[in-house]
Formats: structure tokens, C-alpha cells, sequence
């Protein structure tokens, strides 16, 4: 513990020692020879952290407060996700709200600036950086406040009622009386209200709304007052000055909007009350509420749900830079064990960052595998991009406090880590910020590209080789060849995607997994099922059984992926196959990542969808590192599960490409350049076959035992007697031997010596 403890103030200090030489100058770009440089390290300080004034507003005198004369007043200007400003403007009044029983056909108001020049009106400006360091979200999103926490005063069916008014949540496909896309009144008129118990006195400070997801309907509110309560029946209306505030809603029903209270509000209930909506649509909305929960050490329902870390790591959301800074400190406190390299660039130049830790780094050993995480392919997507970071600093840590378990992992396996393959599309992201980036900016490239599906689709290729079954097959079943279309300039394939393959043909990569978001399931493939025009269909793999068990490894130790109570995300519940789900009968996608890596290289690659808030606030990263820290070392210790060896000749040498087949299994893999190989597998007994060109095949019983680490299956091939003919042909030039020739040349030379 001594060592763990002093290694984590080591990296703990190192961090502190970065950040406050930021405080002192600026870093000036510039261009490095070192491989893993671009530009000087950010120097400047993350960001400065901004606390609200505390405020608590007296409760109404009695319950005839709401029967009050209602006033209209300006509708409060946003503030808009899609144009964040570092700096608040003031600029001219927005127009009046329509009178009280009317609808509003306007959009709502476009505005720069979250200040205005009323006289009266208390708003406060605010940054980006001051809604990140300000009052975390509720937790509506991540599914903190639970559906019982949620009332609405009326709604138009189940699927439509308060428990889906999250922000953020995702319709089903059908838009189903189960699953909807947003909370939705039953009535239109001034009298509908959704309500949150925060079950504790807070400190209220802002809402963030949407409208309805949805694919047919446009329905969103585009002006609302909020009230507060401290027992859901006396409340008390936000006002501007002497007047009730009416804040403007949304203009469109995708993009997050954000309005901060004039002053904070401390009380246990708070209440949307809708004034005006979208012309041919109804009242419907999603949202978010920012408040800071007051301490209330009596209360054994909240320290029961309190959740804590024991690890120093660096929980924050970090810029392209502070990343690149992270890695660099991790790098410095474990040289020996870590290595940084990049794989390529992206559209915008963004190098594509990868650390290796092995005890070995830069150098691929005989016999031990290689694994690998990807984050962050989908730029919104950010927990998994953050995660990886954790990790790679909880490896860094752990070692060096000599955890045996993590000493052993590091020194037996070679671990490469992408924390973020699309640059582009975060930064957009992180310029939105955690709560107002919307379901998908930074999610698609500059010429709008997934990324994560952007692979060539070598599931067409096979099936259509089976399928032709009185034809010789020219398709193999594994090491499917990249067809040439897709390898021309002119095919729409992003830069990264490029990068990426080259970067798995190169190093021979044995499991990997893509850290997604939106989610809590682990999916396998393939990701495209085999009948055409199915949109859902269960299609395995030959190795369906490893994957399997691979996605169970995973989603049996995160904290929440099993758990039969916890609420779905969105519309599916996973909960039947523990967790795990076949991609194609999720929703199928051709071209995936998965399919690809199956169907191109040895690796089998899964899909991991870490959390149902693709960007959450930085106070969950600590919570979120808990559920999934053991997860992540689980799944990474699984490459040792199944067969490994070497196929070597006669004289002792590796063989490169020779085949391993597995009786009754359709999907055969490769040795590696030396000649090893690893083969993943379920315990059990199998008849392994190893082949190569020119050699005779040989085949072995190999058994998999249920205690970790892969069952040592050596070959020794002998080359064929056709083999070694041309081996004969070649020295001699491809000529062949003729002895009389031979006889009738060496008496010439005997006459001519006597002569």
C-alpha cells in the first residue's frame, strides 16, 4: 500500500507540477522532431473554476400565490449549443411572448448572448467553462433521478409520460406506446407542468430543454416559467424583477438550450410550466436540471447512493492539448513500460495518438499477445475517450506500486491504447460542453463519415461465396482480401478510417474493443445480418460461443450492465442476454469494425458501450472510472484465454501465414511474422490443425482448461517432397538436373587436363 500510495502522489504531483507551469506563459506552437510532438504542451491552467452565489428565495405566503395575475415579460435568451461564446455580448431585447392562452408559431429567438440589457433583469453571463464548473446536472440523463422522482400534471400516453422527459432520450423505432421520445402533455394549454423531486433540498441553478425525438412529429416547447416548491404544493414562480419570468424555450427539437436562473433557488421540487409552443405541434420536452444537492449528512438514502473513488487520477474532461499532456506525464512517470506513437492524421492534421505499455515497449515479443482499446471513434462519445485516459494512468500507477496483478498483465501482454481516432468531431464536442452538444455533434467527420462504420464490408463477400456453393470458393474464411474500389482515392473513406487499417494489418492484434456511448450493453458480431432488408436479425459468428463469452466478461463485472433493477437507456432492455447483445439483431450496419477486424485479421473485436450519457459532466467521472475500472481489466486479461504456440520447421525457424484451423469451427486465423500464434477459445477439447505452403499439415489435441492462461499447442512442420524440388529448381537457377549431361561435361574436362 506504501508503494501504491507513493506512486499515485508521484503522478499526482507530476499533474500539479504541469499545471501550474501553465499558470506562468503561454505555449507557442511549434513544430517538434520528437514522433509524439506536435506542439509545445499546453502551458495555460485547465480552467478557472466559477462558483455560484448562494441564494435562497423566500417561500409564498400562502397558496393563493399561483392565482395571481399573470404578467408577461421578455422571454429570457438562451443559451444556444451551436455557438458557444467565450464572451457574453449584450444585444437588443428579444420580442414580447404572445399573450396568455395564445400559442407562439416562432421557432424562438436566436440569440449571442446569455445577458440582456433589461434594467431589471438579475441574469448573471455565462461561458461554457462557467456551466461546466458550476452546478452539475441533476442526473435526469445518466438516469440518477429515477422515474419516480418524475410527475407531470398530464400525459398523452404511458410512452409519452414524464419518466421519458430525459434529455437526450432516444425514441424506438416505432415510436411505440412504451417507448417515446419525450415527455408529452395530454392537453395544450397554460396548465401543464413536468416536476422533478430532487428528494433533498437543492440549490437550483438552470434547465436545459429539448423537444421530441422524433422521426414524424415536430413538437417542442418554445417558452416556459419555472416555479420551486419545498413540499409540491405550495410553489413559488421565478421572477424578472416584479414580474414572473418567462424563459425562452427551443426553435427546433434536437439542439439542447440552456437558460440559468437569474439567481439560484434553493428547494427539494422544481417545476417546467410550458407558455408557449410550437405551432402545429404539442407540449413536448425533454430536459435537464442543473443544481448542487445541499449536505444532509441525517439522510441515509442519499450516503447510501453516494458513490466514491480511492484512486488519484486526473478526473476531468480534457481539450486535444491537456490530452496530449496527460500522455506525455504518464509517459515521463512510466518510460519503461510506455511508449507514444501516432497512427496517422486527421482531416483537420490532428495527430492520432496512440500509447503502448508493455515492458517491452516498440518491440513485439515471441509468444505474447497483443490487445488493444479504442475510444472516442464516435467524437461525442466521450466516456470511453476519458476512460481510457483513467486507465492509462491507473496502469501507469499500479505498476509502479508493484500490483501483482497488473505487473503480471503488463509484462505478459502488449496493450495499445487510442484514446481518440477522430479529434475533429470532439473538439466539437467539447466546444458544446457535457450538457449541450446534443445527441450527436462531433459524431461524423468534416464530409460526414462514421467513422465506426466506415470499414469495408467483407460480410457481403463471404456470404455470397457460400451461397454459391457448386463453385470452387475463391473467398476464404478468413483474411478476407479489401476489395480494390476501396482502396482508391476516390472511395469515401476518412483519413482516420485509412489509418486505423493500416494499423491493425500491421501489428497482429489478437482482442480488441471500441469504447462507445449512449448505452450499457456489450454487442459482438457481426454487426450485419445476413438477410437482406432486415433491419434486425440475429446473425453470429462461427466463434459465436468465444464472443459470447467475451461480452460476458465484460458486461458480469461493470457495476450496472447486469443489474436487473437499473432502467433501460432508452428502448431496449438488454437485461435478457445479460448485458450482451448480437449487433446484427440490435440494429444492423454494414461495414462495421467488428465485422471487419473478424473477417480481415485475427482479432476479435467487441463493441462496448460504456454509459447512456455519451458526455457526461465531469463529477460523474469518478463514479463512471468505478464502473468500469474492473470491467476494462477483466476484458483485457481475456486474450489469454484459448490456444497460443509457435509453427516452426524442421531447423527450428517460425513459419509467417501458416493457417490454425479449429475442427468444426469456420474461421481460421494466422501465425504472426515469428510464427506464433494465439487462438481464442472457450474451454473445451478441440483437434487443432496447422498448415502452410509447402508443408505438411499437422494436426494436435489441445485442451482449454477454465483457469486463466492460453494452453501452450507448439507445430513442427516438415516441408513437402514438391517443396523440396523447387527449393532444388531455385538454386540451380530453375533448371533442371541432368546427370548424363553432368558425366558427359566432366569427361570432356578429364580428356582435355590429360591432352
Amino acid at each position: 500500500m506504501a508503494r501504491r500510495g507513493a506512486a499515485a502522489l508521484a503522478l499526482a504531483l507530476a499533474l500539479l507540477a504541469v499545471a501550474l507551469a501553465g499558470a506562468a506563459a503561454q505555449g507557442a506552437a511549434v513544430e517538434d522532431p520528437d514522433y509524439y510532438v506536435q506542439e509545445i504542451w499546453s502551458r495555460e491552467p485547465y480552467y478557472a473554476r466559477l462558483e455560484p452565489e448562494p441564494f435562497s428565495p423566500p417561500l409564498p405566503a400562502g397558496p393563493g400565490e399561483e392565482e395571481r395575475k399573470l404578467r408577461a415579460s421578455e422571454p429570457r435568451p438562451p443559451k444556444k449549443a451551436t455557438k458557444p461564446k467565450k464572451a457574453p455580448k449584450r444585444e437588443k431585447l428579444a420580442p414580447e411572448t404572445p399573450p396568455p392562452g395564445k400559442k407562439s408559431g416562432r421557432k424562438g429567438v436566436k440569440t449571442k448572448s446569455s445577458e440582456k440589457a433589461a434594467g431589471d433583469d438579475h441574469r448573471v453571463p455565462v461561458a461554457r467553462d462557467a456551466v461546466r464548473e458550476g452546478c452539475p446536472p441533476l442526473g435526469l440523463e445518466t438516469l440518477k433521478i429515477t422515474d419516480f422522482q418524475l410527475h407531470a400534471s398530464t400525459s398523452k400516453r404511458y410512452g409519452l409520460g414524464a419518466h421519458r422527459g430525459r434529455l437526450n432520450i432516444q425514441a424506438g423505432i416505432n415510436e411505440n406506446d412504451f417507448y417515446d421520445g419525450a415527455w408529452c402533455a395530454g392537453r395544450n394549454d397554460l396548465h401543464q407542468w413536468i416536476e422533478v423531486d430532487a428528494r433533498r433540498l437543492t440549490k437550483f441553478t438552470g434547465v436545459i430543454t429539448q423537444g421530441r425525438n422524433s422521426l414524424w412529429l415536430s413538437d417542442w416547447v418554445t417558452s416556459y416559467k419555472v416555479m420551486v416548491s419545498n413540499d409540491s404544493h405550495t410553489w413559488v414562480t421565478v421572477k424578472n424583477g416584479s414580474g414572473d419570468m418567462i424563459f425562452e424555450g427551443n426553435s427546433e427539437k434536437e439542439i439542447p438550450v440552456l437558460n440559468e436562473l437569474p439567481v439560484p433557488m434553493v428547494a427539494r421540487y422544481i417545476r417546467i410550466n410550458p407558455q408557449s409552443w410550437f405551432d402545429n405541434g404539442s407540449i413536448c420536452m425533454r430536459m435537464e436540471i442543473l443544481g448542487c444537492p445541499l449536505p444532509d449528512p441525517n439522510n441515509y438514502y442519499h450516503r447510501r447512493n453516494e458513490m466514491t473513488t480511492t484512486d488519484d487520477l486526473d478526473f476531468k474532461h480534457h481539450s486535444y492539448k491537456e490530452m496530449r499532456q496527460l500522455m506525455k506525464v504518464v509517459n515521463e512517470m512510466c518510460s519503461n513500460i510506455t511508449r507514444i506513437y501516432n497512427i496517422g492524421k486527421s482531416h483537420q492534421g490532428l495527430k492520432l495518438y496512440a500509447v503502448e505499455i508493455s515492458d517491452h515497449p516498440g518491440e513485439h515479443e515471441v509468444g505474447e499477445p497483443e490487445f488493444h482499446y479504442i475510444a472516442g471513434a464516435h467524437g461525442n462519445e466521450v466516456l470511453g475517450r476519458e476512460l481510457m485516459l483513467l486507465l492509462m494512468q491507473f496502469l501507469c500507477q499500479e505498476y509502479l506500486a508493484r500490483n501483482s496483478r497488473i505487473v503480471r498483465l503488463v509484462e505478459e501482454t502488449r496493450i495499445h491504447i487510442i484514446p481518440l481516432p477522430h479529434p475533429d468531431g470532439y473538439e466539437k464536442a467539447y466546444e458544446g460542453g457535457s450538457e449541450l452538444g446534443g445527441w450527436s455533434l462531433g459524431r461524423w467527420t468534416h464530409d460526414g463519415i462514421d467513422i465506426n462504420n466506415n470499414f469495408p464490408d467483407l460480410n457481403t463477400l463471404l456470404w455470397g461465396a457460400e451461397d454459391r456453393q457448386n463453385i470452387p470458393r475463391k473467398v476464404p474464411n478468413h483474411y478476407i482480401a479489401i476489395p480494390e474500389w476501396f482502396l482508391s482515392e476516390n472511395a469515401t473513406v476518412a483519413v482516420e478510417t485509412r489509418a486505423v487499417i493500416a494499423w491493425m494489418e500491421k501489428i497482429p492484434f489478437v482482442l480488441g474493443g471500441n469504447l462507445q456511448g449512449g448505452e450499457l450493453v456489450v454487442a459482438y458480431p457481426y454487426d450485419m445480418a445476413r438477410s437482406t432488408w432486415q433491419m434486425q436479425e440475429h446473425t453470429p459468428t462461427p466463434d459465436d460461443h468465444v464472443f459470447r463469452w467475451l461480452a460476458y466478461a465484460y458486461a458480469s463485472t461493470h457495476r450496472l450492465m447486469t443489474d436487473a433493477r437499473r432502467r433501460v437507456c432508452h428502448t431496449e432492455d438488454f437485461q435478457k442476454e445479460d448485458g450482451t447483445v448480437n449487433g446484427a439483431s440490435w440494429h444492423t450496419v454494414a461495414g462495421s469494425l467488428n465485422d471487419f477486424s473478424y473477417l480481415h485479421t485475427n482479432c476479435f473485436e467487441l463493441s462496448i458501450y460504456v454509459g447512456c450519457d455519451k458526455y457526461p459532466h465531469e463529477s460523474e467521472l469518478p463514479e463512471e472510472w468505478e464502473n468500469n475500472r474492473e470491467s476494462l481489466i477483466v476484458f483485457m486479461e481475456q486474450v489469454h484465454r484459448g490456444i497460443k504456440g509457435l509453427v516452426r520447421d524442421l531447423h527450428g525457424k517460425g513459419i509467417p501465414n501458416a493457417v490454425i484451423s479449429v475442427e468444426g469451427v469456420n474461421h481460421d486465423i494466422r501465425t504472426a511474422s515469428d510464427g506464433d500464434y494465439w487462438r481464442l477459445l472457450n474451454p473445451g477439447e478441440y483437434m487443432v490443425t496447422a498448415k502452410a505452403e509447402g508443408f505438411t499439415s499437422s494436426t494436435k489435441n489441445c485442451i482449454v482448461g477454465y483457469d486463466m492462461g492460453a494452453t501452450q499447442c507448439d507445430f513442427t512442420l516438415s516441408k513437402t517432397n514438391l517443396a523440396r524440388i523447387r527449393e532444388i529448381m531455385e538454386k540451380f537457377g530453375k533448371q533442371p538436373v541432368s546427370l548424363p549431361a553432368r558425366r558427359l561435361k566432366l569427361r570432356g574436362r578429364k580428356r582435355r587436363q590429360r591432352g
